[in-house]
């Protein structure tokens, strides 16, 4: 019996990877398929392979300009995503103050709003900073992130206060035990929000092309969409260009998963 229910269990996590990774596999036999035959069979092991595609949608847009872009943009907002949530979250785990808590819980509340709610207001406010077509714009308005405040401030909890209390004894300020104690046993929290920010911000599509129209400042995701128009999509290109936007996402996972899911185990931690 407990053999039968250890070979179905390994099916069935076998299969749930199949069906993970079926859509990665389809967007790649896609990019590398000839252009008439993109929805003949066979479909996900094409009998040719056209690897001209990713040198034609290359070709066929400043994708140079875009990972620049996407780069600058999403390095930016991931460091200073960590660095904001780290400094918001350090007085809630580790300074008493009034209110300490009644703050905190407004903080998490806002992760309650959906960013489409955002969206006019934020748009609004960008614009009248004079901020439109500007890195600024992609930038600034992401930094703000409760997940990451919650995720750090939880993972701040896990450290022994004696730490900050041999510290205060030695003649440091809160700033110096931030920096040079809490920071650096961080690692796995710093990986986590760095990870998920990176993602998010390498992946969004809706802002940039909204508060962005001039070329020099789209960002990959936006720059892909332009081999969809309304006279047809040119498939084989479009997957071509998101095989090649997919692998600086999968490189930083793999670098950062040491510590991923440590970071993640954290956010269980009760006071």
């Amino acid at each position: 019996m407990k053999v039968l229910r250890k070979v179905l269990l390994y099916f069935l996590l076998v299969l749930g990877a199949f069906l993970m990774i079926m859509p990665f596999l389809w967007m790649i036999t896609t990019s590398l398929k000839p252009l008439k035959l993109t929805f003949n069979p066979p479909y996900l092991f094409p009998k040719t392979f056209e690897f001209k595609n990713y040198v034609i949608a290359w070709n066929s847009a400043p994708f140079l300009t875009y990972y620049k872009n996407s780069f600058i943009v999403t390095i930016c907002i991931t460091i200073g995503t960590i660095l904001i949530s780290a400094l918001a979250a350090y007085p809630f785990a580790r300074i008493n103050f009034k209110g300490k808590n009644i703050i905190f819980y407004l903080f998490l509340g806002t992760m309650m709003i959906p960013f489409y709610v955002q969206i006019i207001p934020l748009f609004n406010i960008v614009q009248r900073l004079g901020w439109l077509d500007t890195r600024k714009a992609l930038i600034i308005p992401r930094l703000f992130s409760p997940f990451g405040i919650f995720l750090f401030r939880q993972y701040f909890l896990t450290i022994p206060k004696e730490l900050d209390e041999a510290a205060e004894i030695d003649g440091c300020n809160d700033l110096y035990i931030f920096w040079k104690i809490i920071m650096p046993l961080s690692k796995p929290a710093i990986a986590s929000l760095g990870i998920f920010t990176f993602l998010f911000g390498w992946n969004d599509f809706l802002w940039p092309l909204l508060v962005t129209t001039k070329p020099e400042f789209t960002t990959i995701q936006v720059g892909i969409s332009n081999f969809s128009g309304k006279y047809g999509t040119f498939w084989p290109y479009l997957m071509a260009g998101t095989v090649t936007s997919v692998l600086p996402v999968f490189i930083v996972f793999i670098l950062g998963q040491k510590y991923f899911i440590q970071g993640l185990m954290a956010g269980g931690v009760k006071e």
